[in-house]
């Protein structure tokens, strides 16, 4: 029970730091969205759409979208962006849709905050039959050693990890596919503060941890010698992307 208070806790975090993961997270690369909604006949729903980073690659496409996440503050910079965009509150477990409303439930970044046990019958309710279950994840490439200095400078944890099996769905879903694509996301050093700044286990951290995060952050990026002295650098991501048929 208490490492699920846990997992609340810093989900619930994101509140606090709305502004700042819209400007510092990444988005979507366009092949990564391409293969999610590959045959998909929308709309699409975006669970756990936070600020709206995968629900713009969504509009892209030219679907209609729905977002929901659990947080007003997250939805709120959300519908100030896409006002065009129906928003919702709610979550995996408990998704605010009508059944077989959507043709597609996409997750970025947010599957592992759910119960799977509940939130996948919750999904299946919504799709319409042959729908698709989309979820994706950015990750640091930390074969790149100041890539691999980062994260462990920003102490960063996951309840997901890419090395790991693939994400728990299962019945009444076909076989889980999966697909990765690598890219990398230009960058300045106050864009990778705010990096640290956005993540779930620094907001929920004290001052004077926060502080020397930050502290430990400048000095790598004014010490490492592929950083050292420039202004822009490329911060290299892999996208592992993951779809799942409903059954018909």
């Amino acid at each position: 029970m208490r490492e699920r208070n846990d997992k609340d806790a810093h989900a619930r975090s994101f509140d606090k730091a709305a502004d700042v993961y819209e400007a510092a997270r990444p988005g979507y690369p366009a092949e990564a969205v391409a293969w999610l909604l590959e045959g998909v006949s929308g709309p699409v729903l975006d669970l756990g759409a936070g600020t709206g980073k995968l629900t713009r690659s969504v509009l892209d496409r030219g679907f209609d979208a729905v977002a929901v996440d659990p947080s007003p503050a997250m939805l709120g910079v959300l519908a100030e962006a896409l006002p065009e965009v129906d928003t919702r509150v709610g979550s995996g477990e408990r998704i605010p849709l009508d059944d077989a409303s959507v043709g597609a439930v996409v997750a970025g970044q947010a599957w592992h905050w759910v119960d799977p046990a509940v939130a996948v019958p919750e999904v299946a309710r919504v799709l319409r039959p042959g729908g698709t279950l989309g979820l994706v994840w950015n990750f640091r490439d930390e074969s790149v050693d100041w890539v691999r200095e980062l994260g462990q400078l920003m102490q960063t944890e996951t309840a997901y990890a890419s090395d790991e099996a693939p994400p728990v769905v299962g019945p009444p879903f076909a076989e889980i596919e999966r697909h990765d694509v690598r890219w990398v996301q230009p960058m300045t050093v106050d864009g990778m503060l705010d990096l640290a700044r956005s993540r779930s286990y620094f907001i929920t951290k004290d001052a004077d941890t926060q502080a020397a995060v930050i502290a430990s952050l400048r000095r790598l990026a004014s010490e490492h010698p592929d950083l050292a002295g420039r202004d822009v650098f490329e911060l290299p991501y892999v996208t592992e992307c993951y779809r799942a048929r409903l059954g018909a």
